[in-house]
């Protein structure tokens, strides 16, 4: 379907999804979000993809934030409603079967922090800068936030970052866990690229239950029971078929024939 805010290309089993307002430092509107999430959806359900790879136009912004201006005269409900839906796009992201990785290049800010934390992996470029300055206009985040940084950087750093609206460079970043690695911005696409590449040798059925038991990892009882559940549940699977039968025969599985 033809987009407003975002491009997609397809290339290697590998969906890129291109946040598309330069000019605005891809700044996250309603429909935006909407788009993002139905590329996601889309490319989830595409056998014919692996990966995911979210990443934003121009080398000034991953997103910096949402667009303000679209809800300063919301009211409670409305807000309300303007949470639950952005909280809904992140989700589609977290809950994807297929790896997603966000590529950050410059302000990732806000809005634009939390969908980059809502992907399994984030490679930054050395411009990259994170932070959640909704504390300066009177706000909490609105899009998981206050949950996804906490898991990440834990509660002592993440509570810090949250109330001080401090920016943290790629550098910190990657000291503190909210990035996976810092390349130069010129490099960082292509190892997000050959990143997954690697990953795509890998059982993907196992892939996409790890990803249902690690996003349950804030639940330990209920991530626990899911864990047993899928452990049993891999031994059904073809995947576990091919795996097992390569590791007795010595060779490299192929569980994508």
């Amino acid at each position: 379907m033809p987009y407003q805010f975002i491009t997609i290309e397809t290339s290697e089993n590998i969906a890129t999804i291109t946040i598309n307002r330069a000019d605005k430092l891809n700044a996250l509107n309603a429909t935006l979000l909407q788009e993002i999430k139905s590329a996601v959806e889309t490319a989830s359900s595409d056998s014919g993809i692996y990966g995911i790879i979210l990443t934003g136009a121009g080398d000034k912004a991953f997103a910096a934030g949402a667009d303000i201006a679209e809800f300063v005269n919301f009211s409670e409900e409305e807000a309300k409603k303007l949470s639950r839906d952005g909280h809904n796009v992140m989700n589609a992201i977290e809950n994807s079967g297929k790896p997603t990785i966000a590529v950050v290049k410059g302000f990732a800010l806000g809005g634009g922090c939390e969908l980059a934390m809502a992907c399994h992996f984030r490679y930054a470029g050395e411009s990259a800068k994170f932070g959640q300055p909704e504390i300066n206009l009177g706000l909490v985040p609105g899009y998981g936030g206050t949950q996804r940084m906490i898991r990440l950087v834990g509660r002592t750093n993440g509570l810090e970052i949250l109330c001080s609206a401090r920016m943290v460079d790629a550098e910190e970043a990657f000291k503190l866990g909210l990035v996976n690695k810092v390349f130069l911005d010129s490099e960082v696409m292509n190892e997000a690229r050959n990143f997954l590449k690697k990953l795509f040798s890998k059982s993907p059925q196992a892939m996409a239950n790890i990803i249902k038991c690690v996003n349950l990892s804030g639940n330990p009882e209920v991530g626990f029971e899911k864990e047993i559940e899928l452990f049993g549940v891999s031994f059904t699977t073809s995947d576990f078929k091919e795996g097992t039968s390569a590791f007795l025969e010595k060779r490299k599985a192929n569980f994508r024939s």
